[in-house]
């Protein structure tokens, strides 16, 4: 994955970063909320984009 459109998805409950993906952020400036499975949390969670 290029570095430049690369970001991290941390879940919502427990703060920990789960995925790692891309975007285009020149197209979307606002950050990305995701459902994704937690293995931490063992259920499907909100996941947001950080720094």
């Amino acid at each position: 994955m290029s570095q430049a459109n690369l970001i991290k998805l941390e879940c919502s409950e427990c703060h920990r970063i789960n995925y790692y993906s891309q975007k285009n952020k020149k197209t979307n400036k606002d950050r990305l909320e995701l459902k994704k499975y937690c293995r931490w949390c063992k259920k499907h969670t909100l996941h947001k984009e950080t720094k």
